[in-house]
């Protein structure tokens, strides 16, 4: 049976980072992958000057989550928006929810996965993105008689979090300050719903960020905890409801109808 996902994120590499290792995993399998990316990542940084203009990142951008997407070992639908990079806070909620809704009619997801309200940084593009994907969500699921069974958050909980500032601290760096812009923010471990072990996945992931070469990801970061970083993905079920003190599941899929 087809598993089918929508993952609905504001620019190139949000998708690789909130659930590179978790599709990873499903690679070779029977998988519908509907990827939205609200923005083409047109005001983020040029980590070398030979890479790319200002001009011309967009393109470059939309071709660096393409090749992400192919080290993965996955051939998603993408459809790039195209709304500006910094300003998809400013960007009319019902354009968003109408271009969200549009796709997730056609592709019919039985999960869709987006940013929750923190917008795991704090990011202004992130939590405009993850308020209107919810409510695109809602609006497909009460139109449509197939699909919209499970919607995901993509979140770090806040005891990761902690960890990997100790790590941090250890190694003689400064801690990650949740209040600081663009800083990742935690949410409590008894909220997470989901998490994927992706360990087997890291050195896919870890390629697919190295394909987002413009952005010079993880440059920041001492290489014994990239294994940290990217070998779990964790998500909060924004709906339907969890049982309350429910264990966490394992995948996305996992305890739906045929998975």
């Amino acid at each position: 049976m087809t598993e089918r996902i929508a993952c609905v994120f504001a620019h190139p590499d949000d998708d690789t980072y909130g659930v590179g290792g978790t599709l990873a995993l499903h690679a070779g399998e029977a998988l519908d992958l509907t990827v939205v990316l609200t923005t083409s990542g047109e005001a983020g940084q040029i980590a070398d000057p030979s890479l790319a203009s200002r001009t011309g990142l967009a393109a470059v951008r939309e071709a660096e989550d393409r090749a992400s997407w192919r080290a993965l070992g996955l051939d998603p639908t993408i459809h790039f928006l195209r709304f500006p990079d910094g300003g998809v806070a400013d960007v009319p909620r019902e354009d968003l929810v109408a271009a969200y809704a549009e796709i997730l009619f056609d592709a019919l997801p039985d999960v869709v996965v987006t940013f929750g309200p923190d917008g795991v940084t704090g990011h202004e593009d992130h939590v405009a993105v993850g308020a209107a994907a919810t409510e695109a969500f809602h609006v497909a699921r009460t139109r449509s008689s197939r699909g919209f069974r499970r919607l995901l958050y993509t979140v770090l909980s806040q005891e990761r979090l902690a960890a990997l500032n100790e790590a941090l601290r250890a190694g003689g760096m400064d801690a990650m300050d949740p209040t600081q812009p663009f800083t990742p923010r935690g949410v409590p471990e008894r909220t997470v719903g989901v998490t994927v072990d992706c360990s087997e996945a890291y050195e896919r992931k870890l390629e697919a960020l190295r394909c987002h070469r413009t952005q010079g990801e993880l440059e920041d970061v001492p290489y014994d905890l990239w294994p940290a970083i990217l070998g779990r993905e964790d998500f909060v079920i924004a709906w339907p409801d969890p049982q309350p003190g429910a264990p966490a599941i394992r995948d996305p899929f996992e305890g739906l109808p045929g998975a």
